[in-house]
């Protein structure tokens, strides 16, 4: 069997903690930089202030303003309140911890958990045991969350594939590709047409018959890849995340003061800003409580996608990287700290030849891996 192709992580954004190993301290890293541990990490988790990575090897390093490490580690999800950790336990079983991210590893956790995966094939009609990441857990049947309480079971009639958690949100896909939505609904993170909050898990009746592939919630809005490549995209659009117009692509989060709201008939909400070029009122899409389809340009085809606070990004087929929204720390990878209402390709992996295979946002940065084109 050949050996899986090797290729190297990448940073950028807010590094104002040295989140990135190598990039620095207080700097805004605004282009695509190598990690300093390279090749060697499996998987990345970034909070807003330390980030937390995987080797291949089973070490789980923090870099920011969270430090330590530990061994045995088969994935990790890093948030600003607790840093969870899932630990090889004895045979196939494994040990969730939780800690608080400043503890440095050291002592006994906040918490801690058995976690049996089930019976490969249970339930399963691929004869494949469904096994996700964190915040998902092994069992498929729980998941984690940042707020008390920690371990939150699901319903035992969802096969869940995917689990995203967003500021106030969840996204969930399941084994058939339906998405479900639950948590807060202020911004129209949730997809129902509404900005009500949902206590349970509840489909998106928009995506009815369409077999999603991929779910991504950023701060306070959503996004899903479809098995055919199409982008669906909603929630809160203040810094162009949704790539729909907006009249300020804000770098700070305030609201414009002087605004009017109403909603359309497709229930998305339009503010009518004061002080446009013309001067007459320019409308612009601050909430989109339905999914939109979203096209990339020249037609490109999605595989994966992931979102910070407020920017998003997805990867196509062919491995180009797509980044807009909020950029102030150059999270955005265009060389520069522009805010963008549209996805824009990352110049930097074409230019080095580089397909990007994988793609996970913090709030405030972005890690891409990225193989040699022709290697994949």
């Amino acid at each position: 069997m050949a050996e899986e192709p090797r290729g190297a992580w990448f940073g950028f954004g807010f590094c104002g903690f040295g989140q990135a190993p190598g990039s620095g301290r207080g700097r805004q890293v605004r282009s695509p930089e190598p990690l300093h541990v390279g090749v060697d990490i499996r998987r990345v988790s970034a909070s807003w202030s330390y980030t937390a990575f995987v080797t291949r090897g089973g070490r789980l390093e923090l870099s920011g303003s969270a430090s330590g490490a530990a061994g045995s580690c088969r994935d990790a999800w890093a948030s600003e309140g607790l840093l969870v950790v899932l630990r090889a336990g004895p045979g196939s079983g494994a040990l969730l911890q939780a800690w608080a991210p400043g503890s440095a590893l050291r002592g006994e956790p906040l918490w801690a958990q058995d976690v049996v995966p089930e019976a490969e094939g249970e339930g399963d009609p691929g004869g494949e045991a469904q096994a996700g990441r964190l915040p998902l857990l092994p069992s498929t049947r729980a998941y984690v969350s940042p707020r008390p309480p920690f371990y939150r079971p699901l319903a035992p009639e969802l096969r869940v594939r995917q689990l995203e958690l967003g500021a106030e949100h969840a996204l969930l896909l399941d084994a058939v590709g339906q998405v479900f939505s639950w948590g807060g609904g202020r911004h129209g993170q949730l997809g129902h047409g509404t900005l009500e909050a949902e206590l349970e898990p509840r489909p998106l009746e928009a995506l009815q018959g369409l077999a999603m592939a991929e779910v991504a919630a950023g701060g306070w809005h959503s996004v899903c890849v479809s098995e055919t490549g199409d982008i669906y995209i909603w929630g809160w659009n203040e810094s162009g995340q949704l790539a729909l117009p907006t009249r300020s692509l804000a770098e700070d989060g305030e609201t414009v003061a002087r605004e009017a709201t109403g909603l359309n008939a497709d229930g998305s909400q339009v503010k009518r800003m004061a002080g446009a070029e013309d001067g007459a009122p320019a409308p612009f899409i601050a909430v989109q409580p339905f999914p939109a389809l979203l096209d990339l340009p020249l037609g490109s085809d999605a595989i994966k996608a992931s979102c910070g606070s407020r920017h998003t990004a997805v990867v196509t087929r062919t491995g180009d990287l797509y980044t807009w929204g909020w950029g102030k720390y150059g999270q955005l990878g265009h060389e520069d700290t522009s805010s963008w209402d549209r996805p824009r390709r990352v110049e930097y992996f074409v230019d080095k030849q580089l397909q990007v295979k994988a793609i996970t946002c913090g709030p405030w940065n972005t890690y891409v891996y990225a193989v040699e084109k022709g290697k994949s």
